[in-house]
């Protein structure tokens, strides 16, 4: 039997804030060679094109080829990868696909215009960003969930264009992943990796057109390219490790709360999963439950390494203290396991997404339930929301002036122009009256 090690902490301690604070941080320190071949590999794509690219994609998926076009996959690619996958698999993708598509298509801003009671009309347009880059990564585990995620409010917001880059090692294309591609309706896919592809979504090349947009998850590599490129392009948000906080009043099974810890902390060394209860008791169940479960998982390295650098169980006395921990670590994901889950619903202002009840399990919302599996990590759900409709979409203001309504604003802009010291401006207003 493994032995978990985990860190453990109570509400009461006298330190209690500070150690959590230690543990929520995570070394943000970048490794300064990989800096440095970023910042390589982005100058040389933007001053070659196509030949870095294609020497790059060489070099780092062990191909030959010579082209573009060798590495470019078209719709009818997608669609013979989806009808070479066996019929569960298709029907994964197709119902999966088909709540997420239902879910987003509840999302969108709406255009408006009014008049007010100068006569002016005021009102804002909403329009689709014309190109977005999707990136998938693909490796050992080819992540199909973030094609559909990533696509399909993409294209509910009428994005014209997504275009699909992944590597593809070797020569090797991942059936599920285009047929993935095919569900959400990607319009191109190019097997190109790491951030060379990033580079080629921000600058173009004498073959791809730039994109407005780059989502989708990567690796170190692509996530710092996408970091630099941003301001050239818009990006979907700089994602750090996995987080898990699963909240339980000793009531569910410790073995799915077991296992739900295990979901995020089995991503990477540096993901955190984290438990709150008010049952001490309980806790040393769960802990009794990682044991017993832990060596029947593939990635128990990972696991455990995870648990032991970043896992956490917290002690509480009451709902008001968990719930003033859940606002403190604004987590990515966070599981409300008790019997009044609307208290903590309510209380809890800062997440990525709230898995409400008992049978919620996070894992269903990596794949099928419906909203999407993009969040903001690292405590930026402070500030920041999941990936939807609205980051496909931009807004245009509209003002239209009559000629009384243009007179009467013009005497505020005139005295604001002089304000500021930017007589122009207020030149400009009091033409109009």
């Amino acid at each position: 039997m493994s032995n978990i090690s985990i860190n453990e902490l109570n509400y009461n301690d006298a330190d209690f804030k500070a150690r959590l604070a230690g543990f929520l941080s995570i070394d943000e320190v970048a490794d300064a060679q990989l800096l440095t071949t970023v910042d390589s590999i982005l100058a040389d794509v933007k001053a070659r094109g196509n030949e870095a690219v294609i020497e790059y994609t060489n070099k780092f998926d062990r191909l030959n080829v010579k082209s573009i076009d060798e590495l470019t996959l078209k719709p009818s690619d997608f669609k013979a990868a989806f009808d070479r996958l066996n019929e569960e698999e298709k029907h994964t993708l197709v119902q999966s696909a088909k709540r997420i598509r239902d879910y987003h298509e509840k999302q969108s801003f709406e255009s408006f215009q009014y008049q007010d009671v100068l006569g002016n009309t005021l009102g804002q347009k909403v329009t689709p960003i014309n190109r977005v880059g999707l990136y998938a990564p693909a490796g050992l585990a080819p992540l199909a969930s973030s094609v559909l995620m990533n696509a399909i409010p993409a294209k509910v917001a009428g994005v014209k264009e997504l275009i699909m880059m992944s590597p593809s090692p070797d020569g090797k294309v991942n059936d599920f992943l285009l047929g993935a591609a095919h569900v959400a309706q990607v319009d191109e896919l190019y097997c190109i990796g790491g951030a060379q592809a990033i580079a080629a979504f921000a600058y173009g090349t004498q073959t791809l057109a730039k994109v407005d947009k780059i989502t989708g998850p990567g690796n170190a590599y692509v996530a710092t390219a996408k970091q630099k490129v941003f301001g050239t392009v818009g990006i979907d948000m700089v994602a750090g490790p996995s987080e898990i906080l699963v909240i339980c009043d000793g009531k569910t099974d410790p073995d799915w709360i077991a296992m739900d810890l295990f979901s995020q902390a089995e991503h990477d060394t540096d993901a955190q999963s984290i438990l709150v209860t008010q049952d001490a008791k309980f806790a040393k169940s769960v802990i009794a439950s990682m044991e017993k479960l832990i060596d029947d998982m593939p990635r128990f390295e990972i696991i455990k390494q995870s648990l032991k650098d970043r896992g956490l169980v917290i002690v509480v006395d009451n709902d008001e203290q968990a719930i003033e921990i859940a606002n403190i670590i604004a987590a990515e994901h966070v599981e409300i396991s008790v019997e009044n889950t609307q208290k903590f619903v309510d209380g809890i202002d800062h997440a990525g997404a709230m898995f409400v009840g008992r049978y919620s399990a996070e894992a269903l919302g990596d794949y099928a339930a419906g909203p999407n599996h993009v969040l903001p990590t690292s405590g930026t759900t402070r500030f920041s929301s999941p990936l939807s409709v609205y980051d496909f979409q931009k807004r245009t203001s509209i003002i239209n002036c009559t000629q009384q309504g243009a007179k009467e604003i013009a005497k505020l802009a005139e005295s604001f122009g002089y304000s500021e010291g930017l007589q122009a401006h207020a030149k400009s207003a009091a033409y109009r009256k």
